[in-house]
């Protein structure tokens, strides 16, 4: 028979045993080997069961055990140790507490997903990873984060595989009374309540959990309340379910509500307001909009509230292709906004103009999430180098008149959690050379260029931890490869050939990651004979380890899924290459340490970041991928080997394909595998183990999250606090009102002449500009002209771009014009080139681009002062 309820009834545990509640409910757990070691001590075998869930394994140890563990006076005494370290950390000053300068008192920091733990199954993949990374490395850190997400009831789906490798999916129920999260609760002790306003008077009401990551708190809201309707309760059902009103809801909530569930927790807690918010995507980009309504309501007009609103936001994209963006119908995002619905007091029209496709080739009958989370941030970036600038140039629409590299898109590469991705057997490695608690300070905090002390490792002793590792590996992949055959439906007198699947002595590929098409899954297969000699070499073999989900409405992805299982499937190589279906956290954390080459072979440059090749990295294990994403930033052929790609217009995409596979095989068969076999002296791989040396040493502190984290603070955080303190609601009043009477008066604004005082045109020598320009209704104080300079191309485009601004000497005349001068150094040789701008100019504006206007000569002017040297 089906129970009708389902509760959880919690243990109680003896009061020596106490501070393991305490322990388990803190997520820190995760990612601290000594906490998760004394966990294991209770029971082993149930340790193992609950897969490293702590409140599983307490929900089932006997009482008679717990009994026993607190008259333990060795385990009490790990117990006692191991509690007194988690409260230095939580209360003890880091990193910081010890900076200088006007930080934020407190960053909200708003994601659609977080990948904290398995144990928290909210997340699908990179971007959820990178925000659990980004929670953990804050703590770590001391950085006061409140991290805001929603909790949903079913998480992302399970995969599992069919007979013929057809990928399908389950949604296990969640029970949050069963995860380590707690309901944050009214002083009566009612739970806290979040409500948004539907269409038709309708309520949205959502309770916040909260998760503690370390001194981190994660609140989550959860719409599966007995107070909303069916339609309602199901809000929060699937991470990026449903059609397009269920995604605008669950945005609107992370969002709207996000913000109310923060002020709630303020309210409750004393916790500090955020000074910063921080939304990770644009799926939460509508927190803005709840921003301005709360300035509204303390009387600053709708313009006054957005600038003191971007101010203080900061907005990450991570996407570099349009299709990757959310957007919705217009007329769905009006109903759910303006009367009879939610943040009735503000005109929907303005709401819908912060999504409105302006740009050339815009669609204006949608609203883009992408582009409402840029008009409301002060500061945006991209999450690598490369990125950095696909998104200046895919956004460049929104700032015209301005070159790419001028649109106000910084970078900051993302970075991983170490202490989360590094197998215990190379942390203790690291801790035999340095010490526990700098390698913990190492892998946390971050801070050097380089990990010098990895040279005093011996050769034997990096070796024989590779082979530990690939042999941990060998045993997971066995285990997982019968579980998975026994649910398409083999017996287990069929599966007697996965207890010879793999070979701890043979050189082992990773490939795992989500199966979109651009991130080209099957390209290992585009020649099958040439990659079944790679598989079936006598004397260098490789060994395949794959896993990735597609989405569950991409029937393309699943077909990939199919072919490349049913490539396993063969008989003739199923022992050398392998599918593991159900990819995540936990099965990461063994595939990453295990694997000697990192395989990632993206259509460039639609790879943003990509974290998954530096967790393999911290492991010593060594990339081969295309330069993309943060590899095209970091690699150098010490460490690693870039795939070629035939990436010019001419090429099509079957061509490259081909062009790019053969590339791979050429790599594997002629560079990498006689590298990894051959053996010097000793009977070592020398060259690899001077690779493995070089990835730990050079690449090891670069791809931190600690390192990352750090750089947010120093370039957002911080810089977006001070704007916040300085837009007071009179600043913020006087801003927007500039910037009103300067977009009325910019059509007025104009260069009308420019001329150079003769010159020799040397190196070294002198232009003296002279211009006269136009300003309408605006002066001098408003406005700033400048000269810009550098090398020109052959289409007389300027490169390498310096500005000078020219002073004004004079003005205005009769009619109006204003005379501007200034000197122009001719700094470099060649072909060069020089044009005049004006621009906006304001104390608080963040850059030159932020107000999108700029005025520069001509065609008529340009004649008379544009390309100066050939």
């Amino acid at each position: 028979m089906k129970a009708i309820r389902r509760f959880t009834v919690r243990p109680v545990l003896p009061e020596p045993l106490a501070p393991l509640h305490d322990l388990a409910r803190n997520l820190r757990w995760s990612w601290h080997t000594a906490t998760r070691d004394l966990f294991a001590s209770v029971d082993p075998a149930r340790w193992a069961a609950s897969g490293g869930d702590p409140m599983r394994l307490l929900g089932t140890v006997p009482p008679s055990r717990l009994a026993q563990l607190a008259t333990d006076e060795g385990f009490l005494a790990r117990l006692s140790e191991v509690a007194d370290d988690l409260r230095g950390y939580l209360h003890d000053d880091r990193w910081y507490q010890g900076q200088g300068g006007e930080l934020p008192s407190s960053v909200a920091y708003f994601s659609p997903e977080f990948g904290i733990t398995a144990a928290l199954p909210q997340y699908s993949g990179g971007l959820g990873i990178l925000a659990g990374d980004h929670l953990k490395s804050a703590s770590d850190l001391g950085v006061p984060l409140v991290g805001v997400g929603l909790l949903y009831r079913h998480g992302y789906f399970r995969q599992s595989l069919s007979r013929d490798g057809w990928q399908q999916e389950t949604y296990p129920v969640t029970d949050p009374n069963e995860l380590p999260l707690t309901l944050l609760r009214e002083p009566d002790g009612t739970p806290a309540h979040i409500a948004l306003a539907l269409p038709g008077g309708r309520p949205l009401l959502a309770r916040v959990w909260q998760a503690q990551v370390g001194r981190v708190p994660l609140l989550m809201l959860d719409s599966d309340v007995e107070e909303n309707g069916a339609h309602e309760r199901e809000v929060t059902d699937r991470l990026y379910g449903g059609g397009s009103e269920h995604r605008l809801l669950q945005e609107m909530l992370l969002g709207i509500g996000g913000v109310r569930a923060v002020r709630t927790y303020s309210r409750l807690t004393g916790h500090a307001p955020p000074e910063v918010f921080h939304t990770n995507e644009g799926h939460a980009g509508f927190l803005g909009v709840e921003r301005i309504a709360e300035l509204s309501v303390e009387g600053l007009d709708f313009d006054a509230a957005l600038e003191a609103v971007r101010a203080g936001t900061v907005f990450t994209t991570h996407t570099p292709v349009p299709a990757g963006i959310d957007r919705f119908d217009r007329e769905l995002v009006a109903r759910h906004f303006g009367p009879g619905a939610e943040l009735a007091g503000l005109d929907v029209e303005r709401i819908l103009g912060l999504g409105m496709e302006t740009h050339q080739g815009g669609d204006p009958n949608v609203f883009n999430m992408a582009l409402m989370g840029l008009r409301l941030a002060q500061r945006a970036n991209g999450v690598s180098t490369l990125h950095g600038s696909v998104s200046r140039e895919m956004f460049a629409g929104l700032w015209p008149g301005f070159d790419p590299e001028e649109v106000p898109i910084t970078s900051v590469t993302n970075g991983v959690h170490a202490p989360t991705w590094v197998a215990p057997e190379v942390f203790r490695l690291g801790a035999r050379q340095i010490g526990e608690r700098r390698t913990e300070d190492a892998l946390s905090v971050g801070g050097s260029d380089r990990w010098d002390a990895v040279g005093d490792i011996p050769d034997r002793d990096i070796w024989d931890l590779r082979r530990e590792l690939r042999g941990q590996l060998v045993t997971e992949v066995r285990e997982r490869l019968a579980a998975s055959w026994r649910q398409r439906g083999a017996g287990t007198a069929e599966l007697g050939w996965v207890d010879g699947v793999l070979d701890p002595d043979v050189l082992t590929i990773g490939f795992a990651r989500r199966v979109p098409s651009y991130k080209r899954l099957t390209l290992m297969l585009r020649d099958p004979d040439r990659l079944m000699r790679l598989l079936l070499d006598e004397e260098r073999p490789v060994q395949i380890v794959v896993a990735g989900k597609a989405h569950p409405a991409d029937d393309g992805g699943k077909r990939l899924v199919q072919e490349l299982v049913r490539f396993t499937d063969d008989p003739r190589v199923r022992h050398r290459i392998v599918f593991l279906p159900d990819y995540g956290m936990a099965m990461a954390q063994k595939l990453y340490p295990g694997c000697d080459i990192w395989l990632n072979n993206p259509l460039r440059p639609l790879e943003a970041c990509g974290t998954s090749g530096m967790k393999a990295a911290l492991n010593g294990c060594l990339n081969l991928s295309v330069l993309d994403g943060w590899w095209d930033e970091w690699f150098e052929p010490a460490f690693g080997w870039a795939i070629p790609t035939a990436d010019g217009t001419a090429t099509d995409e079957h061509r490259r394909d081909d062009l790019e596979a053969a590339a791979l095989y050429d790599l594997l068969e002629r560079r990498i595998t006689p590298r990894f076999y051959e053996h010097g002296p000793e009977g070592l791989p020398d060259r690899w183990i001077e690779m493995v040396r070089q990835t730990l040493t050079h690449l090891g502190p670069k791809v931190l999250a600690g390192r990352m984290v750090r750089e947010y603070v120093e370039k957002l955080y911080a810089p977006a606090a001070l704007a916040d303190r300085s837009l007071t609601p009179d600043a913020a009043r006087e801003l927007a009102a500039w910037k009103s009477r300067v977009r009325a008066a910019w059509p007025r604004v104009a260069v009308d002449h420019v001329e150079a005082a003769t010159a020799t045109a040397e190196l070294g020598a002198t232009l003296a500009l002279h211009v006269r320009v136009a300003l309408g209704e605006l002066g001098p104080d408003d406005v700033e002209v400048q000269a810009v300079a550098g090398r020109v191309d052959a289409e007389d485009r300027i490169g390498e771009a310096a500005t000078v601004p020219l002073k004004p000497v004079s003005g205005p005349d009769a009619d109006g014009r204003w005379a501007y001068e200034g000197p122009l150094a001719l700094d470099r040789t060649g072909p060069y080139g020089y044009t005049v701008r004006i621009l906006p100019t304001h104390r608080l504006l963040a850059s030159v681009a932020e107000a999108g206007l700029v005025a520069v000569p001509s065609e008529e002017v340009s004649e008379g002062g544009g390309v100066l040297l050939r």
